[in-house]
């Protein structure tokens, strides 16, 4: 009995599929409503984000990420020289 639920879904599915005409969905209605009162502004594919400080450059960051390896290695080397 299940096997001919499914094998009727199936049909259902390949039916609606198959339509001339499609109807939109309620939201690309409500959109298609509202913008033809007032369309949408166009937008860049990619906007340049907002509120986005300088950027630090790269030998900064690297300095800084050399300079905590050399302390911790320092740290280590101090702590087994102090130990017996």
């Amino acid at each position: 009995m299940a096997q001919q639920g499914d094998e009727e879904r199936e049909f259902d599915l390949k039916w609606a599929d198959g339509a001339e005409h499609k109807e939109p969905s309620a939201r690309a209605r409500m959109l298609a409503a509202r913008w033809k009162e007032n369309p949408p502004g166009p937008v860049p594919f990619r906007g340049e984000p907002e509120g986005v400080g300088p950027r630090r450059s790269s030998w900064i960051s690297t300095v800084v990420v050399l300079g905590s390896v050399v302390a911790v290695i320092v740290l280590l080397g101090y702590v087994n020289f102090r130990a017996p």
